[in-house]
């Protein structure tokens, strides 16, 4: 989150809990901004709502929006009209340079930057790359704030990259706290459901290779990965894994096994936010926060986790699953599984990573065009895989430290080793590695592409 915006969004995340909400709207509309349309563009992104733009009727409109928890449709949006000013020697504009699907085209006419929606996946690099904060994405915390203050049951999903991001003698127990605190019925790690994708994809593989030549590409974890797959370079598809991402599969767990809840996943991935309202996805994750966000609202609310004592849980997540978190940890943690479930198999076992747009498109040319030596491709398009997200607290090597510890600290080393793995298995209808290549019985980890 740009620091201008920082302060802003703190004062409306106090102001909701404390009941001074259109006070303070009031306040930010005739105090920080020029423009009040600007403001109030402003003001509903950080509340993560669509809202008509009526000047008399716009705090009605947002309260309103709000309590029918209205998510904004368009992730990221331009909220601003810009020029040249911060392109240099007649290049390109910083977000037009930072778009890795040119879906930031200009108006010849005023040279303002605008957004394809066609093409744009909500990959959050714009946001990242315009110093003046011209591109926002919209924020969804309030909307669940509303739902944490009705009582009803809400848990934080959260991304393996989280070790790390509120301070290193910060750990999940202390986390767990933290949401606790404020508000959140439980705290979850997905890498526990990276642990349950990872025995799927090592079905897959063993049901895909069988010899040198054979391929299989991961669709896990990364909605930038997948958008480059199924836009660009869609003649692949048919050697892409029909999984879901982690996130999605920890959702879909979780909802089966308790149906009234809402599930809130949190990382450092803006992509996120946009992967939750796929066609095919839609309900499986209610709402989407990023980690910047994440230690505003903890800021506004006076949360501290590194003074939580921290709230124990039962050590439930593998080695393998936290190492999804970094480039390199998805083919770790299922090549851990193929050697151990198919030892024949594992000398088939390849694996070639890409982190970072380019390296992804070079790595998918190259598989394309059959001049790839690997049987199984993973991608991820951040560089340094999620711990290097664009959303992110720490900086990347920090990060993969942090990852690092905590999963080569888990007392669970692989995933098929879990004996809570086996009884949450067994509650969703899984109950054999045979199970696992039961089309009706894995349709819970699965999308069509």
């Amino acid at each position: 989150m740009k620091d201008q915006y920082k302060e802003i969004f703190e004062g409306l995340v106090d102001a909701y809990y404390n009941g001074d909400f259109e006070d303070t709207i009031k306040y930010i509309i005739e105090n920080k901004f020029n423009d009040k349309k600007e403001a109030q563009r402003v003001i509903a992104n950080l509340c993560g709502v669509e809202v008509d733009f009526e000047e008399k009727d716009f705090i009605y409109n947002l309260k309103k929006a709000i309590t029918m928890h209205s998510v904004k449709k368009d992730i990221v949006s331009k909220i601003q009209k810009c020029g040249n000013e911060c392109t240099k020697d007649g290049g390109e504009a910083k977000c037009v340079s930072a778009c890795p699907f040119d879906a930031i085209l200009v108006n010849p006419i005023d040279n303002n930057k605008y957004i394809d929606y066609d093409i744009c996946l909500s990959c959050g690099e714009c946001v990242k790359a315009c110093d003046s904060g011209k591109y926002m994405d919209a924020v969804q915390f309030l909307p669940i704030a509303e739902i944490l203050k009705s009582g009803k049951k809400v848990i934080a999903a959260v991304a393996p990259a989280i070790s790390g991001q509120f301070g290193e003698d910060v750990n999940l127990d202390m986390l767990r706290e933290s949401f606790i605190k404020a508000g959140f019925t439980d705290m979850i790690e997905v890498a526990f459901a990276a642990d349950m994708l990872s025995i799927k994809e090592s079905v897959e593989f063993d049901k895909h290779v069988n010899n040198e030549e054979d391929l299989l590409i991961t669709s896990c974890c990364c909605p930038m990965w997948v958008g480059m797959l199924k836009k660009v370079y869609s003649d692949l598809v048919k050697h892409v894994s029909p999984s879901v991402s982690p996130m999605i599969a920890m959702a879909r767990v979780l909802k089966q096994l308790s149906p009234d809840i809402k599930v809130v996943f949190i990382g450092p991935c803006i992509a996120k936010k946009s992967e939750a309202k796929d066609k095919d996805l839609v309900g499986d994750v209610d709402y989407v926060l990023t980690f910047q966000e994440l230690k505003v609202i903890f800021d506004a609310l006076s949360i501290e986790p590194a003074q939580m004592k921290g709230i124990p849980a039962l050590e439930y997540a593998s080695r393998g699953g936290r190492l999804y978190a970094r480039t390199g940890g998805v083919s770790e943690a299922i090549g851990d599984i193929v050697k151990e479930l198919y030892p024949e198999k594992y000398k088939y076992f390849k694996a070639v990573q890409a982190n970072g747009v380019p390296e992804c498109r070079e790595l998918l040319k190259k598989a394309q065009n059959g001049e790839i030596d690997a049987t199984f491709l993973e991608g991820m398009g951040c560089v340094g895989g999620c711990v290097g997200g664009p959303k992110k607290l720490i900086d990347k090597e920090k990060g993969k430290e942090a990852v690092d510890k905590a999963a080569y600290k888990s007392p669970v080393k692989v995933a098929t080793h879990s004996h809570v793995m086996d009884e949450v298995l067994g509650r969703i209808g899984i109950t054999s590695l045979k199970d696992f290549e039961d089309p009706k019985k894995i349709e819970i980890f699965e999308r069509n592409f």
